[in-house]
């Protein structure tokens, strides 16, 4: 649904910039619709998630403003998803939650939002941060028009490389931990078999069959390029023993990593 009743005296940077707001409490979406339609902003709005990753692909808005904790998908998993789609990866995106932990904030953050405002809302703060970003932003995609596209142009945006791309990059940011099929899903708002499903279509096998060879050729990384005890390395690309590392390394490339160093 899109709001735009536009005062006719209004000017300044927010004029006409298209702006997506997706919260699940009716009460905040009406109070920054009433502000940002002051500023003579166009404004979507949408109450999850899912319903914002939807809207963000057909609207294409020029920021999102986005919740964290909504039901059905929460505010970071829509996120990753956003990101992860080279449609709308390139739109900024800020975080307004109440949840103000350092935690959060970080998980927003490198989720890839832009910024974070918590509530209850400073008005004047959110315009000048809007500010700020929406300039950002166009200087942004001049910049990209004018150099090499950073995503392959070959029609490949379908959710399956969506939710491929969205779980790779948290895999591969924490090769030492192992997540469950369950939680990893949650995290790209979707659920196991259809995440399964996914990395089948895209990579030819599971989850779990990615990470166990990313885990490998990062061992092999680092046994080739670093000086780190094998233990070390064991931990790093989440192994709990040396042993155990040993024999999944011996059983992927022929020879134990030992071997290999040498």
């Amino acid at each position: 649904m899109m709001l735009n009743t536009l005062p006719s005296a209004v000017v300044g940077p927010l004029l006409g910039q298209r702006i997506l707001i997706v919260d699940d409490v009716e009460e905040d979406r009406i109070l920054l619709t009433d502000f940002l339609l002051r500023q003579g902003c166009r404004l979507y709005v949408a109450k999850d998630g899912q319903d914002g990753y939807r809207k963000a692909q057909s609207v294409q808005p020029d920021l999102i403003l986005m919740d964290i904790r909504m039901p059905v998908c929460d505010g970071i998993a829509a996120c990753r998803l956003l990101k992860a789609n080279p449609g709308t990866h390139a739109i900024p995106l800020i975080f307004l939650s109440a949840a103000a932990s350092t935690e959060e904030k970080i998980a927003g953050l490198a989720a890839g939002a832009v910024d974070y405002v918590t509530k209850p809302f400073d008005f004047e703060e959110v315009r000048l941060r809007l500010c700020v970003h929406v300039k950002s932003n166009a200087q942004g995609r001049s910049q990209q028009e004018a150099g090499e596209p950073e995503w392959p142009q070959n029609g490949t945006s379908t959710l399956d490389v969506v939710l491929f791309q969205a779980t790779r990059r948290l895999l591969l940011e924490a090769l030492d931990q192992t997540l469950g099929l369950n939680e990893l899903a949650a995290a790209v708002g979707t659920n196991a078999r259809r995440l399964n499903a996914a990395f089948k279509h895209c990579a030819g096998v599971t989850v779990f069959d990615f990470l166990r060879e990313e885990r490998m050729k990062e061992a092999r990384r680092m046994l080739s390029e670093t000086a780190l005890e094998i233990g070390a390395i064991a931990r790093e690309v989440g192994y709990g023993s040396a042993a155990n590392f040993s024999t999944a390394f011996r059983e992927r490339f022929g020879m134990p990593p030992s071997q290999f160093r040498r």
